[in-house]
């Protein structure tokens, strides 16, 4: 099992960055793909960014392509959403998930493991 703890979340003004980390118990993050989620109020949960196990390869949601960047430190079973130009549509509480796969997924019910979600709030 992981436990993963987000964290990096705020208020921020729009055109404004943040950088979200995931970190993750446990000796086998490195074996789990990672992936960020959003869901703003009365929304559903929606997928932003994965990566893969060994991190050379990302994938960004076209919401957010540009702007967001994700990226993972295995020494330190840490992963990262680096959000920049921020708009007041990004407001949502961010989570971190993973699943024991190499592939990255965009739905929900691939992933095992998810972490309790940090608020972003993005003012106009």
């Amino acid at each position: 099992q992981v436990q993963l703890v987000e964290s990096g979340g705020g208020l921020v003004q729009a055109g404004g960055s943040l950088r979200l980390s995931c970190a993750a118990s446990g000796r086998t993050f490195s074996t789990y793909t990672m992936g960020w989620f959003r869901q703003a109020p009365g929304k559903e949960r929606e997928f932003v960014a994965g990566i893969t196990r060994s991190g050379d390869s990302t994938y960004v949601a076209d919401s957010v392509k540009g702007r967001f960047t994700i990226s993972r430190d295995n020494a330190k079973n840490t992963v990262y959403l680096q959000m920049n130009s921020l708009k007041p549509e990004d407001t949502a509480v961010y989570y971190c998930a993973a699943y024991g796969s190499g592939t990255i997924m965009t739905k929900m019910s691939w992933y095992d493991y998810w972490g309790q979600g940090t608020q972003v709030t993005v003012s106009s």
